[in-house]
């Protein structure tokens, strides 16, 4: 449930209301907006509570949140969240574009596709340091060296790094070199790595489960939420489907669909989903089209000889040209792009 604030009240009432939920073994969670504030009531909620929170000072209204997710969802905050990324802002009004490797091979590739993709206007480096793969015999990485080398390229482009972790006792170790952490498909219901990422300050970028429905994404970003961390970026990354064509099913429907429940920004991977570069370039121009607030591509000096998914990785002048197209889109759109 959510306790809604009279506007203007004494913050002394806020304290009294989030010691009450707490006294209760509850979690409260505040939300400040421009308009009202509230508070979100996370726990096994008790008969009596509603009429309990209702009579304390500076309580306008309790209201039951009836979707499963409390934290994600709209009823709570009704304004978008903005994630902020050493000054980069994603789910604002201009669409953000995240590049770079699938795997991180080598410093001298790792600098050169950082330089290209900055100077055709990504915000953020993406790149995989530890790589879950389905096959124990592909390329899984460089591990810590890669995520060094991650951080030294971004330091030097001015490009925050984006990195996925894999596991909980590894979430204090990359926290240490990467600005957000990323949440792959395979993990999106790991939850005790989703525990774990909630006690960090770091963004995470969570990405959607083959197989998860829109309210399991968003449980699975309740569970970072509820932990204490309010930056969560979704991705959505494909589904599974009987379709064999494409490495996935590209779920664009999922992107006004997440903004009607969520007030969590939403971007999508058209390179892992399609598994084909040749797909990328429409996907993301229809992705942005669609109200997505970013794109996440694979961009490699050399695709042919990319020792990870080389077969989706878009080369150096064609991320090029769909930063201009995404610029144009974004433009049509009234979404105008930097």
């Amino acid at each position: 449930m959510i306790v809604v604030m009279k506007a203007g009240c004494p913050e002394d009432d806020i304290r009294a209301v989030q010691n009450r939920i707490e006294n209760h073994g509850l979690q409260g969670h505040l939300s400040e907006g421009a308009e009202r504030t509230v508070i979100g009531v996370v726990g096994q909620i008790f008969s009596g509570l509603q009429a309990e929170i209702e009579r304390l000072p500076g309580v306008a209204e309790v209201v039951r949140i009836s979707k499963p997710f409390k934290l994600s969802t709209r009823e709570f905050k009704e304004t978008d969240t903005t994630v902020v990324v050493d000054g980069v802002e994603v789910g604002g009004g201009q669409p953000v574009i995240i590049a770079g490797p699938c795997a991180v091979e080598n410093e001298e590739l790792l600098d050169s596709t950082a330089r290209e993709v900055k100077r055709h206007g990504a915000k953020l480096l993406r790149g995989g340091a530890f790589k879950p793969r389905t096959s124990p015999y592909s390329f899984r990485g460089l591990g810590v060296q890669g995520l060094k080398l991650l951080a030294e390229a971004g330091k030097k482009y001015g490009l925050p790094v984006v990195t996925e972790v894999m596991s909980p006792e590894d979430v204090g170790m990359v926290a240490s070199y990467a600005d957000v952490l990323q949440i792959g498909a395979r993990n999106s219901q790991n939850f005790n790595l989703l525990d774990e990422v909630g006690k960090v300050d770091k963004p995470v970028l969570l990405k959607r489960g083959f197989s998860s429905s829109y309210e399991e994404w968003l449980l699975a970003a309740e569970y970072v939420l509820s932990g204490g961390n309010g930056r969560v970026i979704l991705c959505e990354r494909g589904i599974r489907t009987f379709e064999p064509y494409t490495r996935f099913t590209v779920d664009l429907a999922a992107v006004p669909v997440i903004k009607k429940l969520s007030h969590l920004p939403i971007i999508v991977d058209p390179s892992h989903s399609t598994g084909s570069w040749e797909l990328v370039t429409p996907i993301s121009l229809a992705a942005i089209a669609a109200g997505a607030h970013g794109v996440i591509v694979d961009v490699h000096p050399n695709p042919a000889v990319a020792k990870c998914d080389g077969a989706q990785a878009l080369s150096f002048d064609k991320f090029n040209a769909l930063s201009v197209q995404i610029k144009a889109v974004s433009e049509a759109i009234s979404r105008p792009a930097e």
